[in-house]
């Protein structure tokens, strides 16, 4: 264990610079795209100003300036990706994909499987890719990010989260050995048929199947969550 916490420690070189890449603004990008005028962006600004808070797109929206849907594709562009639909959504066969808390604190929605092998991974504004390696390393799927319009995604959301999710431990950890510790006392208490550890961001996710399964994505009682955080991590 202390081992494969360390494989996944070192493995945060690099993930800074990849997440905070320059990205053209989005208000900049779609007055590129013609898709808004010079003052509409303006206005949009200053109310965001005004008020403090907000996304440059939301106000754009409310202010009339252009639709969601044009926002979500101004998105894609500024991603580089694809934009998602909610179609086909089997939320019940997905709850396993991820932990539940990993839904709202990356704001991330599983949206189908295609083919076996390849998982679509919505998101309602920025992409996260930590979150999408991390899940095509636990579950061996490839994982294929893209956006959603905020209405479809919060639509999807909602269906998502009346569903049984898998059962998940929340753990802190004041040191590196002390996760160790904690991490494999889980093992000894549960003497799963498999586990699999990865790293989201600051979270250790350990994950394991109580029974042997050939699904990637087995029933929720098939599985069970740690999730840990290392004091000063």
């Amino acid at each position: 264990m202390r081992w494969a916490l360390r494989r996944e420690l070192d493995g945060r070189s690099g993930e800074q610079e990849a997440m905070h890449r320059h990205r053209i603004p989005l208000g900049l990008l779609m007055l590129e795209q013609g898709w808004i005028t010079r003052r509409q962006l303006r206005d949009a600004l200053d109310a965001q100003k005004a008020s403090g808070s907000g996304r440059i797109g939301d106000w754009l929206i409310e202010q009339h300036a252009t639709s969601e849907t044009t926002v979500t594709r101004a998105l894609a562009l500024q991603w580089s990706c694809p934009v998602l639909s909610v179609e086909s959504h089997g939320s019940a066969a997905l709850t396993s994909v991820m932990p539940r808390l990993f839904l709202d604190a990356f704001g991330a929605m599983p949206l189908r499987i295609a083919a076996g092998r390849l998982l679509y991974l919505g998101f309602e504004q920025s992409l996260d890719p930590v979150l999408a390696f991390a899940i095509g390393r636990m579950t061996g799927l490839q994982v294929e990010s893209g956006v959603l319009c905020s209405s479809l995604f919060h639509q999807g959301l909602g269906r998502l989260l009346t569903e049984p999710f898998p059962a998940v431990q929340l753990a802190e950890a004041v040191s590196e050995s002390a996760a160790a510790h904690l991490l494999a006392r889980s093992i000894e208490r549960l003497h799963p048929a498999h586990s699999r550890l990865v790293r989201v961001h600051d979270c250790i996710w350990l994950r394991m199947w109580l029974a042997r399964e050939a699904d990637p994505v087995p029933p929720h009682s098939a599985v069970y969550d740690v999730v840990c955080t290392i004091g000063g991590f």
